[in-house]
């Protein structure tokens, strides 16, 4: 047995032009490669709010990829806050 690693919770808000673009649809792909659990939602003021649970380098990979130039559309500033995992999430899904 190993030794667990540690799991994380990133919330994330992409703030651009990153609505209607495919970036929930990218999000979610690079997260279930990462093996991530969560969600990416459109909000109300035109950005995308991401959530997504998982191994704690696993997360800074997605976040680092939300800040890597490759998303659709432009991201023009990406606001992270870190917690405890709150669990209950099976999937990665785009809301």
């Amino acid at each position: 047995m190993g030794e667990r690693q540690d799991t994380a919770r990133l919330t994330a808000w992409v703030h651009g032009a990153v609505q209607g673009v495919g970036f929930r649809w990218w999000t979610r792909g690079r997260a279930l490669e990462l093996g991530l659990v969560g969600s990416a939602t459109n909000l109300s003021d035109g950005r995308v709010q991401v959530v997504a649970e998982g191994p704690k380098d696993a997360c800074a990979e997605l976040l680092a990829r939300l800040r890597g130039g490759e998303t659709p559309g432009r991201v023009d500033h990406v606001a992270e806050l870190w917690a405890e995992p709150k669990g209950g999430l099976t999937d990665f899904v785009e809301r």
